[in-house]
């Protein structure tokens, strides 16, 4: 049963509470909510729920109907986040593991683990155990596997994860291992769950080969049942009668586990298939129907695996594999998980990297819900942050400029309506600020309402001038009247104090969430090709970007012929790619203006600077706005 708390409950009432339900058998957990907190109990008892109800500090009782309790989504309706140091499986992450099927040696390890955490994957996977199906396959290294493997993930700054066959492995692999794998064959070995599940570790649940939905989580439920906090569900295919490829990847199970359970799910496309040519589509559709993550076999030299080498990818189609599924991602409301380099070889500030458990704040414009918090909640990911409203875009930077805040998330430009051309004014106005990241999401517009409209009656909507152009044509077809509001999410917190049920505003699904409204319709904007570019600004001391690959500046040129000419040649000559070229007036000097470009930066750092150098030699006014990563 799911015992909602009283908001304001006393401790001893919460104790009160604990106790009597663990004196009648049941198993209790406590989940702290944005709105609730609730305590979960199950067990193998009943109980007349009318005297839990009358408990001081009980709110209400609502009984779970499933089988699976601590897996429903009846018992915890937000998405559970499994942390295992600084990444995380679930929530707004798209996670990437890869590495070979099975530790063959030291170097083959070593090798592989430098690939994939080079082209992008943040965890290590690799077999020490590898239960086949014949007796004379490769059965893995043993203990001897997880050590190369430790060592590896040491190594590259990532956790890794191997596969757990027997219940007295369980002492020996803790010492290697940040996350369990329980495997296809074994997901009903209810001994092995038992004693996993006690480990105190992450664990990924493999589905069965020929188990449904409902015995996957029941799976999952021996695990939650018996001490795992974070259980993550891996989505491997199963077995039809269709021959073409190793198995049948039920992609639909995807949406399916996320409207029935709370808990992350990841997807294998190279179980599923089999097949290495079929893992990228695979993959990339896995992403597609909502996947938190993948799980992807990648060898150095698939040719020579001695496991599953047909399946397995070449570098070089895993990093192209990870350049789409990056592609995509924002498609899709997430953002790609990413690991700072390595201790030894980052000495300088990457932009948002600092100790793992501090808290950073972030101002944006806007009411809670905009979508400048979203992409500064995205890009923060791993950081606990504390996202800082403020009334203008102005207030961003003065709040940063006077160290209020850590850092300010700005829109610089929107891929329909163009430049946010009072932002890049205030990067001239600033001298004090520079970027130091970007990122980008994709902008999905939402009718929302109050908690009991109904779409049939509603007659006015508000939203910014902006989301109402972007929507006009269903709002015209809706028959809608258009009144403009100064920030989108605010217009959600002003339908939210009115009494007017016939009201709605347009805005994003989170401020919905957020002030407690209802999301009427998803996605009315009429192009959904809508995305935004933020820049991450901060004060200018904090230190260099380590390996930046883009930079934004200003310039003005001399008042002669072929002036700016001059310096695209210089950029021209030393192989600078230009991203972005836009002319704005210059404040106070009539048809006088200035240039904002965006040019790559080149591995060979001296080369960038030589020919900026050069090139800011021809101009009359030159400024870096900053270096950062794209």
């Amino acid at each position: 049963m799911v015992v909602v708390l009283e908001h304001d409950i006393r401790d001893s009432h919460k104790q009160r509470i604990r106790e009597f339900l663990e004196q009648h058998g049941f198993q209790v957990r406590e989940i702290v909510g944005v709105e609730e907190t609730i305590f979960g109990a199950v067990g193998p008892v009943s109980i007349d729920i009318r005297n839990v109800e009358v408990l001081p500090g009980v709110d209400k009782v609502v009984p779970i109907s499933k089988p699976y309790k601590l897996a429903s989504r009846e018992l915890k309706k937000s998405d559970s986040v499994v942390h295992i140091g600084r990444i995380a499986f679930g929530g707004p992450r798209m996670t990437v593991v890869a590495g070979p099927c099975a530790v063959e040696g030291r170097e083959e390890i070593m090798e592989a683990a430098r690939i994939v955490r080079k082209s992008g994957a943040v965890m290590l996977r690799g077999g020490a155990f590898k239960p086949r199906t014949s007796p004379y396959s490769f059965q893995g290294l043993g203990e001897e596997g997880l050590r190369y493997l430790k060592e590896a993930g040491e190594a590259n700054g990532m956790p890794v994860i191997s596969e757990i066959v027997s219940p007295l492995h369980v002492d020996m692999m803790r010492d290697y291992v940040d996350m369990f794998q329980i495997g296809t064959r074994n997901m009903q070995n209810f001994e092995l769950l038992k004693a996993v599940g006690a480990a105190e570790k992450p664990i990924m649940l493999k589905r069965g080969l020929c188990s449904t939905i409902e015995e996957w989580l029941m799976a999952a439920e021996y695990l939650l049942a018996h001490g795992a906090e974070d259980v993550i569900l891996c989505e491997r295919g199963i077995r039809t009668f269709e021959t073409y490829t190793r198995n049948s990847l039920d992609i639909s199970s995807i949406p399916v586990v996320k409207k029935l359970s709370h808990l992350p799910i990841v997807v294998d496309p190279s179980h599923a298939t089999g097949i290495r040519a079929k893992v990228p589509p695979v993959a990339r559709a896995a992403v597609a129907a909502g996947a938190d993550g993948i799980i992807v076999e990648v060898h150095p030299d698939p040719d020579r695996a001695l496991s599953d080498g047909a399946q397995s990818l070449f570098p070089e189609q895993f990093e192209k594999l990870m350049r789409d599924i990056e592609a995509m991602t924002p498609v899709v409301g997430r953002e790609l998980m990413r690991l700072p380099e390595p201790q030894e070889n980052r000495p300088a500030f990457r932009g948002t990297d600092r100790t793992e458990h501090e808290v950073v704040r972030v101002a944006f414009q806007g009411a809670r819900g905009a979508y400048s918090e979203t992409a500064l909640l995205r890009y923060f990911q791993s950081r606990e942050t504390v996202p800082t409203p403020v009334s203008s875009f102005r207030d961003v930077f003065t709040a940063v400029l006077e160290g209020h805040v850590e850092y300010g998330m700005v829109p610089l430009e929107n891929s329909l309506a163009g430049s946010v051309h009072e932002n890049y004014d205030l990067l001239l106005q600033f001298p004090d600020i520079r970027i130091v990241a970007e990122t980008q999401i994709r902008v999905e517009h939402c009718l929302i309402g109050r908690p009991e409209a109904e779409l049939g009656h509603i007659h006015t909507v508000y939203s910014h001038p902006q989301g109402l152009a972007q929507c006009r044509a269903y709002l015209e077809e809706s028959g809608f009247k258009q009144m403009p509001y100064y920030d989108t999410a605010g217009s959600v917190a002003w339908i939210a104090g009115c009494n007017d049920d016939g009201v709605a505003a347009i805005a994003s699904a989170d401020a919905a969430r957020i002030y407690g409204m209802k999301v009427l319709r998803e996605g009315i904007e009429q192009n959904p090709h809508n995305y935004t570019r933020f820049a991450v600004i901060a004060r200018l001391e904090h230190p260099d970007v380590d390996r930046p690959n883009r930079c934004s500046l200003v310039l003005s040129t001399p008042d002669s012929p072929g002036a700016l000419s001059k310096c695209l040649n210089v950029l021209a000559s030393y192989e600078l790619n230009l991203k972005k070229l836009e002319s704005r007036p210059i404040p106070g000097k009539p048809w006088s203006y200035m240039f904002y470009l965006d040019v790559e930066i080149p591995e060979d750092m001296s080369r960038f600077e030589r020919g900026i150098a050069e090139f800011a030699s021809y101009t009359e006014d030159f400024r870096l706005l900053g270096k950062y990563r794209v």
